[in-house]
């Protein structure tokens, strides 16, 4: 397994992040994604420490806590052996303050994932969302608070916006407050909407980039092409994850599947493991997560990592991802390319 540096910090995490949102399906939406119960995902985390992936992700919005419990579980006796990346954000309760990065909230959620998981400290900690309501000097400081008591190694933020992570870049120096080393984003070959504006700031201001839903919700895992019925396993059956999922018009999502189509059978890897090489080949990305219903998925996607798409391979998959730009992105890069070049 090849390790990358997270951001700016001299942490090193594996290139592939195991992603628990599978573990305990505790409603229709995680049922859709996997519903590990403790032996499963023991047998899960077994794989992937063979393997060298020693990283895994949850949050406490998964299956309302059960994935960090089961995760706990599954990793009981060799906490020292793994990194534990979770996040925290969203509504815990019925309680005004239960929910956003308050002072009040944040701690409160810190501590319930600590004992969910079974551990004392989490090596990386982040936001789950963007906050407007909360400054970014209080979430920042009651951060630093948590890192500086030993509870948190290292904090991120996921899904936020270019001028929220670099407003909050900016409150960490002004003050000395611990900085985001990774942000979580949505990145994949049908959504390239990262590399307009936090790809650059990610290179620049040298934050690690933590990959989400790296297959496109599904899309690319090989089961998906034109004029055929989709399997009778697959999130992609379920509405309500399809309403909550990134919109992406089937058309381009087809053209993409035709390019690693003809890529799989150039390189006899599968259309997953393609998708996924090319992200390991972006900039800023310190690691993917990849998630599995099972071990044959896991498996599956461990091979994505020991080789590389060519040059050319990676150029093919470029074209057929590649949308219009949005304003100002265009301008930029149409009128003033040698001052601007693309960040990937």
């Amino acid at each position: 397994m090849e390790f990358r540096k997270l951001g700016a910090s001299g942490f090193m995490v594996p290139a592939l992040t195991f992603g628990t949102g599978t573990f305990g399906g505790g409603n229709e939406f995680f049922k859709a994604w996997g519903a590990s119960d403790v032996k499963e995902a023991t047998r899960l985390v077994d794989i992937c420490l063979e393997a060298g992936l020693c990283m895994f992700d949850s949050a406490d919005a998964y299956s309302n806590g059960m994935s960090e419990e089961i995760l706990g579980q599954a990793i009981k006796g060799r906490r020292h052996d793994v990194i534990i990346s979770t996040k925290g954000s969203f509504r815990r309760g019925p309680g005004a303050n239960q929910i956003g990065h308050t002072r009040h909230h944040l701690i409160n959620a810190v501590d319930a994932s600590l004992k969910r998981l079974g551990t004392d400290y989490i090596d990386l900690y982040q936001l789950h969302a963007y906050d407007s309501l909360t400054p970014a000097e209080e979430s920042l400081g009651v951060l630093d608070d948590l890192v500086r008591a030993g509870k948190l190694r290292y904090i991120g933020c996921s899904n936020f916006s270019g001028w929220h992570l670099m407003k909050s870049l900016a409150v960490s120096e002004k003050y000395g407050l611990a900085r985001y080393v990774a942000h979580q984003a949505y990145y994949s070959l049908i959504g390239r909407d990262y590399e307009w504006e936090l790809m650059p700031l990610a290179v620049e201001q040298k934050v690690g980039t933590v990959v989400w839903s790296p297959l496109g919700w599904g899309r690319l895992g090989g089961k998906l092409r034109r004029g055929q019925p989709l399997p009778a396993e697959s999130r992609l059956q379920s509405q309500l994850v399809i309403d909550k999922g990134p919109p992406v018009p089937n058309e381009h999502v087809f053209k993409i599947v035709d390019a690693i189509d003809a890529i799989a059978r150039e390189t006899g890897k599968s259309n997953a493991q393609i998708a996924l090489n090319w992200l390991l080949q972006r900039p800023s990305v310190s690691t993917i997560i990849i998630g599995a219903r099972n071990e044959e998925q896991l498996r599956q996607n461990l091979g994505a990592v020991g080789w590389n798409l060519s040059r050319e391979q990676v150029a093919k998959l470029d074209a057929a991802s590649a949308v219009t730009l949005p304003y100002p992105y265009w301008h930029q890069r149409s009128t003033f390319i040698d001052r601007n070049p693309p960040a990937a």
